[in-house]
Order: C-alpha cells, then sequence, then structure tokens
C-alpha cells in the first residue's frame, strides 16, 4: 500500500508540476510577447489555470496517500522530502478559498498592465487603486494561509523562503545594516570613477548578453533570452527562459541582468534529471536562487579578474566602453548611492532591500496605506540614502514585484548576498586558482562547483540544511560583510 500511494503522490505532483509550467508559459508570454489588448483575456485564461491548480493542490487524494505512506519504507532521502514537501504544499493550499486564488491570479495579470504603463508615465496615482486591491486580496491570503499565533507575514515569507520568521530576518538585517552603513559611508568620502557615458546599441548589447551567458554556461538548447520590461527568469530544466532590458545610454544594465538571470536559469537547469516534476526537484528556496544569481553577477561578473576577460569584448563591441581592465572594473563597481535596485552597487544593495523589507510589512500589517506608499517611499529612501528620488519611476514604481503581489520575496535577495559570500569562500577553499579561471573566461569548473554543492540537490534539502552543507557554516552576515570590506579596499 504504501509503495502505491507513494507512486499515486508522485504521478499526480508530476501532473500539477506539467500544469504549472503552462501557468508559468502564459506569464512569460505576458510579458514577453503579449499585445497590450491580450490583457483583459490572459487575466482569465490565469484565472481558470489558478482554479484548476489551486483543485489539484486540494485534491482529497493527497491526504489519503500521504496517510497511507511509512516513512519507514521510503526508498531514500529525496523520497521523503517528496512526501514531507507535499504534505507542507497541500495543507497551504487547502487554507486558501479557490475563490480568492483565482481572483489573485487575474488581480496579478491586470495589476502588472497598469503598473508597467504606470511606471513608463511616472504615474503612481495611476497605480495606487489597484495595487491597494492586491495588498487586500494578500493580507486576506496571509490570514488564511497563518496557522494559530502566527505573523501572517511569515504565511507569506513561508512561500518563498520556508521556516524562515520576520523576527529571525530583523535580527539578521540589524547586524548586516550595522556593517553596511558605516561601509557605505567610507566609500562615499572616496572620489567615484566618471560614469559612462556614449552611445551602446541594442543590437551589441545583446549580442554581447548572449555572449556572456554562454561563458556562464546556459545552455541554449534550454532556453531563450527576450527583452521585458523588467528582467526575469522563468521556467525549469529543459526549458528555463531568461529576459534583459537595453537602456543605450548604460550597457551595464542590460550586461548584469543578462548575468543575474542567467545565475538563475542555470540553477534550474542542473537540477538533477531524476527529480524532474517531483515535489523535491523545484528549488529549495529563493534565498539559495538568489544565491546563484548574485554570485553570477557579483562574485564573478564584479570581480577584477572576469575583468580581465570581458574588458576586451566590451571594447570591441563599444568604442566607448572602459579601455582596460582595471578602468572596467572601477566602472562596474563604482559606488553611489543610486535609485534603482537593480542598477545598485554591492555596498548599497542590501540597504535598497531592507527597506522594501520594512515597507512591505507595513503595508501587510495595514499600517501603510496602499496610496501613502510613494510618500513613505521619499521619506525613508531620504533616511536611508541622503536624498530622495527624483520622481516615483525611480522610487515606488521601479520594481514589479508588487504589482504582482510577491509580497515576502524581497528578503531573499538579501538573504541570496549572504549565501553567495559564504559559498565564494567555500568554493576558493576548493578551487584555489578560481581567479585564474575567471580571469580567462572559464567557468566550467566554478559552475559545475555549483552544481555539485547546490543546484542538482534541488529541494532534497531544506535551505539552511544544503547551504551548511555546501559551506560548512550556518548562515552569517560576517562572509558578505567581509567580502564588502575587500571590494571597498580594492577601489581604493
Amino acid at each position: 500500500m504504501s509503495a502505491q500511494a507513494l507512486s499515486d503522490l508522485i504521478a499526480h505532483a508530476r501532473e500539477t508540476a506539467a500544469l504549472g509550467r503552462v501557468s508559468g508559459l502564459i506569464s512569460w508570454d505576458q510579458e514577453v510577447m503579449m499585445p497590450p489588448k491580450g490583457a483583459e483575456g490572459r487575466a482569465e485564461e490565469a484565472s481558470a489555470m489558478a482554479a484548476v491548480l489551486h483543485a489539484r493542490r486540494t485534491d482529497p487524494r493527497l491526504a489519503e496517500w500521504i496517510a497511507a505512506i511509512d516513512p519507514a519504507a521510503l526508498p531514500d532521502d529525496a523520497a521523503r522530502r517528496d512526501v514531507e514537501l507535499a504534505a507542507r504544499d497541500h495543507a497551504r493550499a487547502t487554507r486558501v478559498p479557490a475563490a480568492l486564488e483565482a481572483h489573485l491570479a487575474s488581480l496579478s495579470v491586470r495589476s502588472q498592465g497598469i503598473w508597467a504603463k504606470a511606471r513608463a508615465e511616472d504615474d503612481f496615482a495611476g497605480f495606487a487603486p489597484i495595487l491597494g486591491q492586491m495588498v487586500e486580496a494578500r493580507r486576506e491570503q496571509a490570514a488564511a494561509l497563518a496557522e494559530p499565533g502566527q505573523d501572517p507575514y511569515d504565511a507569506l515569507l513561508e512561500e518563498y523562503e520556508p521556516g524562515m520568521h520576520a523576527a529571525a530576518l530583523d535580527a539578521l538585517f540589524a547586524r548586516l545594516r550595522d556593517g553596511l552603513v558605516p561601509l557605505a559611508a567610507e566609500a562615499g568620502e572616496r572620489t567615484l570613477p566618471p560614469p559612462l557615458t556614449g552611445f551602446f546599441g541594442q543590437d551589441q548589447q545583446m549580442q554581447l548578453a548572449r555572449e556572456v551567458a554562454t561563458a556562464f554556461r546556459y545552455d541554449w538548447q534550454a532556453g531563450r533570452l527576450d527583452l521585458s520590461t523588467h528582467p526575469f527568469s522563468s521556467g525549469h530544466r529543459g526549458d528555463a527562459r531568461i529576459t534583459t532590458r537595453v537602456d543605450e545610454g548604460d550597457p551595464f544594465n542590460c550586461l548584469y541582468s543578462t548575468i543575474h538571470e542567467t545565475g538563475h536559469a542555470v540553477y534550474e537547469q542542473n537540477i538533477a534529471a531524476d527529480l524532474y516534476g517531483r515535489p523535491a526537484g523545484s528549488y529549495c528556496s529563493m534565498g539559495v536562487h538568489e544565491s546563484q544569481s548574485r554570485f553570477f553577477e557579483n562574485q564573478v561578473g564584479r570581480s577584477r579578474a572576469f575583468a580581465e576577460w570581458l574588458a576586451p569584448k566590451m571594447r570591441a563591441a563599444f568604442p566607448d566602453a572602459p579601455a582596460d581592465a582595471e578602468a572596467f572594473f572601477r566602472a562596474a563597481n563604482r559606488i553611489h548611492p543610486g535609485f534603482i535596485r537593480t542598477e545598485s552597487d554591492e555596498v548599497h544593495y542590501n540597504l535598497h532591500i531592507l527597506m522594501r523589507f520594512d515597507l512591505e510589512r507595513e503595508l501587510m500589517a495595514g499600517r501603510l496605506a496602499a496610496r501613502d506608499l510613494a510618500e513613505a517611499w521619499r521619506a525613508r529612501f531620504e533616511a536611508d540614502f541622503g536624498t530622495p528620488p527624483p520622481d516615483d519611476r525611480r522610487g515606488a514604481l521601479q520594481d514589479v514585484h508588487w504589482s504582482l503581489g510577491l509580497f515576502g520575496y524581497f528578503p531573499t535577495y538579501s538573504l541570496g548576498n549572504l549565501n553567495a559570500a559564504m559559498l565564494e569562500d567555500a568554493m576558493r577553499r576548493d578551487l584555489p586558482d578560481m581567479d585564474a579561471m575567471m580571469a580567462k573566461g572559464e567557468l566550467e569548473a566554478i559552475v559545475g562547483w555549483l552544481t555539485d554543492k547546490v543546484h542538482r540537490h534541488g529541494a532534497t534539502l531544506p535551505a539552511p540544511a544544503l547551504i551548511e552543507a555546501a559551506t560548512g557554516a550556518p548562515l552569517s552576515e560576517a562572509p558578505l560583510l567581509a567580502h564588502l570590506r575587500r571590494k571597498v579596499d580594492a577601489l581604493a
């Protein structure tokens, strides 16, 4: 009975995962290919898919299969995680009404389109009403998901970082902030290299983006690169797609967005084939997922060693690019308190995240109304960075996440940075010639190390256990602060 129940559970999970990938494809199409007038129909389609998926995730047979499985009879640790994750997901899904899931899916499509228009037109007032609807819907979902005595925000955080709590993040981020603020102040006292100026054509940027993604071992037979308003990665294993964006006055935007999204996609492409479609065959947390994109982007992409390989390619594509590797390294790591998170230097980046973490908790707790977000953003940004953003396009409208209802996602970026720094320390112990590899653009061993330690395992281990197994240490802010200290010193 136990073996048959496990077989039935896995078969059901595989089909649900396949339908989830279909839902992901229509989301990808919405942001990359869909014509503007398709939004109304797409909202209906997303709502219908959400209803189908919710019905499968709340299927009463799941509870019956899980109850019939003898844990002692499971063949391996991966199967045990399959059952554990299936039970967790079923319990969460059954707490949320089907109508609310369908409403959230439809609302997300409509909200994203309104956000994109509002961002382009710097019109927060035009976005605020539907943001208010999204906040209320997600608060309703959080209340349904929360277990007795649980902070509703923690119930949302669980979706992206299982087992993490806002209280633990508060303590961790307070220690991180204590290290970041004086480091940012010190860096701000130094003479900055001039920003890039000139014209950097879209075709050349996209050609270079493809070349760099290839160097990071992106499998083009299992992915593609397109343009979108906000860069993202989507898909799984054999179809892991990435998008980027182009600013013809700033090639770093496209370059580092592409490297970042490639990190996500390569993680997905390298999850072990035998886990495909199973509950344990997904990523273990977004903090781990973001560690792969941030590692590619910062530990490799912005390193002095990698500049030896990348700078000549930039110069060949763009006559206005920095003249040599050292100039490129300094330009790519220019430390200044900019307004845009995705264009931020490493020192200031986490201050962007800590601000969003605080603001979204205020929204979810009902202490901040959606209509007041832009003003709250300006006040908090001025307090943290010294000057308010000049407009809402570079303020509360810059990120897509809240329009999609992704409350609880932002802190995983800082967790990703923390994990990435820990992984770098461990990798350098195992690969002492890592810098020489990066200087030649030979990243096979680096990506191979990450695949062995992180990618292939999928969700067979919880995130804290996976990172500790890979690095030999529990999560800590110290390696990231040490990494940033070295970066600031290198730019002296």
